[in-house]
């Protein structure tokens, strides 16, 4: 907070004396191990980004609560979000998918969702509409999710589907 009452927020420290709070975000979109959020509890963001998720949603026909939920798991609304693995912006698109779905600047909030959306609908129409199947495939690929006929066993990924799962349910009773 700097001397005009101004919060900022940076990834490195800052030069010089003053006092710094340094916030730490263990849990990435589906750790398995990670217990510290209360996703039944965790506050909604129902504004962030609300004119391109409701577009993107009805180009694709994807429910916005599901958008919302996918972004809120992936990135916490945070369009400049890096996974561990790669996976870049709000939606976390992995780069071959960003080449893939042709997304000009990932980091571009229009495009991110726009891209984000599309793909999630293609695995909504692969999956024959069953969210479990498509948020599965969205996070450990389609091939993934064929090849077990269903969730894959994996930690990571049936972490995932419980915390979309949780989120999509919150955000579409937050709509009523």
């Amino acid at each position: 907070t700097d001397e005009d009452g101004v919060t900022h927020y940076t990834s490195t420290r800052p030069d010089g004396p003053g006092d710094v709070t340094v916030l730490k975000f263990p849990c990435y979109a589906s750790d398995p191990n990670c217990g510290q959020l209360d996703w039944e509890h965790i506050p909604l963001n129902r504004r962030a980004f609300d004119e391109e998720i409701r577009a993107a949603a009805d180009v694709f026909a994807v429910d916005d609560a599901l958008i919302r939920a996918i972004i809120h798991a992936e990135s916490a609304y945070q369009a400049d979000a890096l996974s561990p693995k790669g996976a870049q912006g709000l939606m976390q698109l992995m780069p071959a998918t960003q080449r893939e779905l042709q997304v000009a600047d990932v980091f571009d909030p229009i495009d991110n969702i726009e891209g984000g959306t599309r793909y999630l609908a293609g695995l909504l129409d692969e999956f024959n509409r069953d969210v479990e199947l498509a948020t599965a495939a969205y996070n450990a690929g389609p091939s993934a999710v064929r090849k077990h006929g269903g969730v894959p066993p994996y930690a990571e990924t049936r972490e995932y589907v419980r915390r979309v799962k949780i989120l999509y349910r919150r955000y579409r009773s937050a709509e009523s």
